[in-house]
């Protein structure tokens, strides 16, 4: 018995056939570039779609007798943050025709107006738009 062909104990045996250069052809040759493919296991979250835009609500100004202009047209500045011209023009377009949009928002926001404008004793009404 050679010495290769002895065994050794606590060592595994050499090979019978030594391996050969190149790949085996019945095994398929992997690049080391490749990279390995997983799968996530498990439940996939659904896909959220954003919200739609909130449907508009007008906020319309009445005309009243207690407030004066000035006193409207500040309120519609430091309120809705139009300009002083805008605030103008919607407060003598009220006077003149008794009601006057004086903007466009979501329905809670225009909630918000309506309680702001009443508080300060100022008729406001919101409707859908």
């Amino acid at each position: 018995m050679s010495e290769q062909d002895k065994v050794v104990p606590g060592k595994a045996a050499a090979p019978a056939n030594p391996p050969q250069a190149g790949p085996s052809p019945a095994v398929p040759r992997v690049s080391a570039a490749a990279p390995a493919k997983t799968k996530k296991k498990g439940k996939s979250s659904p896909k959220k779609n954003p919200p739609g835009t909130l449907p508009p609500w007008k906020v319309l100004l009445h005309n009243d007798d207690v407030n004066t202009v000035e006193d409207v047209v500040k309120t519609i500045v430091q309120l809705v943050h139009l300009s002083e011209q805008d605030a103008e023009s919607r407060t003598k377009e009220a006077h003149r025709a008794g009601i006057a949009l004086l903007t466009v928002t979501h329905k809670e926001r225009a909630e918000l107006f309506q309680e702001q404008f009443t508080s300060k004793s100022m008729t406001v009404t919101i409707e859908p738009a």
